[in-house]
């Protein structure tokens, strides 16, 4: 699903266009690595382009609309919101899109997708992967 070409990313600096699209997180000195890439970070950072899909580790509904200043489509419509742990690299909290909360399971595969947010802005969120 990318119906969200020609729609402004909601932020700049957290996917590039791919093909395919991948979240752009920062490496520390240590190895770890960070997601989003912060706006002045306290330690050299090295861009790395991250993985396209990881597993299912949280998530939940969000079923009202978060206090000022929300900053999301009007009229607010409830959202999965979810963590998905991408191997060897980061837990990344993401919208959940093209599923139901009865069909999300413990470790289930999940894929990157790039989406509309609203009428002007496109984000990023992960889907159950599709198999072949």
């Amino acid at each position: 699903m990318d119906n969200a070409q020609g729609l402004s990313p909601i932020a700049a600096g957290l996917w590039d266009d791919g093909p395919p699209p991948r979240l752009i997180g920062g490496r520390k000195a240590n190895g770890e690595i960070v997601f989003p890439l912060p706006d002045e970070p306290l330690e050299p950072l090295e861009r790395v382009a991250l993985a396209t899909s990881g597993t299912l580790w949280s998530w939940t509904s969000q079923e009202f609309q978060p206090k000022s200043p929300f900053a999301g489509p009007e009229p607010f419509e409830p959202f999965l919101l979810g963590y998905i742990e991408l191997a060897n690299e980061v837990i990344v909290e993401s919208r959940i899109v093209e599923t139901s909360i009865d069909r999300l399971e413990l470790g289930m595969p999940m894929q990157l997708v790039i989406v509309p947010f609203d009428d002007h802005r496109s984000t990023f969120a992960f889907r159950p992967e599709q198999r072949a």
